[in-house]
C-alpha cells in the first residue's frame, strides 16, 4: 500500500482585517523590479475602494480584473499566460488571486502554466504537472469552495471539465479574512456554502473515507449545520465560521474524494456553463437514493433560507447533449469509485444518469 504524500498550504493567516498584511507578506518574495506581482481580482470589486485601495502596487505590478460570469476555461488560462509572457521580460514574482473559487482557480492555473510548457488542456487530470509553479497567494472573498486549500484547479477544456490536480497546485500562502465576504449576495452565499456542505456529505459517506478525511469533514459539517440551520450566530460569527468550514471541507477531500453530485455537476458545467455551486445544488436536490440524510438536511436549509434552485434546465436538450454530459460525468472515475465502490460501473449506467439529468 502506497500512501499519498499530500502537499498542504505552507502558510496561512486568519483574522478580520488580515488582508492589510498582504504588502508585508509579499515584501520578501519580490524577485527584482522587473518581476511584478500580478493580482487577479474578481471584477465585482472594480471601483470598490474599500478593497482595492489596500493593494499596494510597486514597479511593474498589475491588477487584472477577472470576469466571473463563466467558469474558467483552458483557453482563458492560455491567453492570460501568453499576455504575461508578452508583456514582461521576466516571470512574475508571484500571482495573487483575490475572489471566489473561479478567481482562485485561475490564479493557481496561471502560476502552474507559467512554468510548465504547452497548453493547460494537456495537464487536466492527475499528477501531470512536472515543474513547480510560481509563488502564488490565495485570498478568498467567498467561502465554501475549498479552492483556497485544494490541490486542484478546475477548468473547462475542449473535451471535458476537469481539474489540474497536482502537488504544485496548492497555494504557497493563503490569507483568510472573513471581512472580505461581507457583501456576498444571499443566493451566492448559499450556493457556495452548499459546495462545502456537499463536500462533507460526499467525503463522509464515501468508500475512500479514513480518519484524516473524517476529522476535517465532521468539523466542516458541524459548522455548516450551525450556520445554515441555527439562529445562534451573529453575522460576523457566521462569516468567520463559514470561512473555516470551507477550509475544513476542502481538507476533507484531500485524502478522499467527492462523489455523485460533483461528477454530474461537471457535466452541467461543461455543456450548459452552469456555475459549480449552483450545479451541485441542482444535482444534489435529486440524490436521495445516494445521500438520503444529506439531501433531507439540504432541503431543510434550502427552505429555511427561501432559496429557489433552478428547475427544468435540461428540458430542451437533445440526445447528443445528454450524451456529452454523461460522458463528462462518467470520465470522473475516482469520484464514482468513492461514491459507489469499485463495482460502480455495474451500477451507474448511462440510462441511470440520463434519468437523473432529465429530472433537473
Amino acid at each position: 500500500m502506497k500512501f499519498k504524500n499530500y502537499p498542504m498550504v505552507s502558510r496561512v493567516v486568519f483574522g478580520r482585517g488580515s488582508f492589510n498584511q498582504l504588502e508585508e507578506i509579499l515584501a520578501t518574495k519580490r524577485n527584482g523590479i522587473n518581476a511584478p506581482f500580478i493580482y487577479y481580482v474578481d471584477d465585482v470589486f472594480k471601483g470598490n475602494h474599500w478593497l482595492t485601495s489596500r493593494i499596494k502596487l510597486s514597479y511593474k505590478d498589475k491588477i487584472i480584473y477577472v470576469p466571473t460570469s463563466k467558469e474558467p476555461s483552458t483557453d482563458q488560462i492560455d491567453k492570460l499566460v501568453e499576455d504575461l509572457i508578452l508583456e514582461y521580460s521576466e516571470l512574475p514574482s508571484g500571482i495573487i488571486g483575490i475572489g471566489g473559487g473561479i478567481v482562485l482557480d485561475i490564479s493557481k492555473a496561471v502560476s502552474l502554466m507559467l512554468t510548465n510548457k504547452g497548453e493547460s488542456k494537456d495537464y487536466q487530470g492527475w499528477d501531470l504537472i512536472k515543474q513547480p509553479s510560481l509563488y502564488h497567494v490565495g485570498i478568498p472573498t467567498l467561502s465554501g469552495t475549498g479552492a483556497e486549500v485544494s490541490r486542484t484547479t478546475i477548468l473547462t477544456g475542449p473535451v471535458r471539465k476537469l481539474g489540474i490536480n497536482s502537488d504544485y497546485t496548492p497555494f504557497d500562502q493563503v490569507i483568510l479574512d472573513p471581512e472580505l465576504t461581507k457583501d456576498v449576495p444571499k443566493d451566492q452565499w448559499f450556493f457556495t456554502g452548499m459546495d462545502c456542505y456537499i463536500h462533507c456529505i460526499e467525503s463522509l459517506t464515501g468508500t475512500y473515507l479514513n480518519a484524516f478525511s473524517q476529522s476535517y469533514g465532521e468539523k466542516a459539517l458541524e459548522l455548516c449545520k450551525e450556520i445554515f440551520l441555527e439562529d445562534t450566530l451573529s453575522r460576523e460569527e457566521s462569516q468567520d465560521k463559514l470561512m473555516m468550514a470551507s477550509w475544513h471541507g476542502g481538507m476533507s477531500i484531500a485524502y478522499s474524494q467527492v462523489g455523485v453530485a460533483h461528477a454530474m455537476s461537471y457535466g452541467l458545467g461543461y455543456l450548459l456553463g452552469i456555475k459549480h455551486g449552483v450545479g451541485n445544488c441542482i444535482v444534489f436536490d435529486h440524490l436521495e437514493e445516494y445521500y438520503p440524510e444529506g439531501v433531507a438536511i439540504f432541503k431543510q436549509m434550502k427552505a429555511k433560507h427561501n432559496i429557489q434552485i433552478p428547475q427544468g434546465i435540461c428540458t430542451n436538450l437533445d440526445e447528443d447533449q445528454f450524451d456529452k454530459m454523461i460522458d463528462v460525468a462518467l470520465s470522473l472515475e475516482p469520484l464514482w469509485e468513492n461514491a459507489i465502490g469499485k463495482n460502480w460501473k455495474t451500477i451507474i449506467t448511462r440510462q441511470k444518469l440520463l434519468d437523473l439529468y432529465k429530472k433537473m
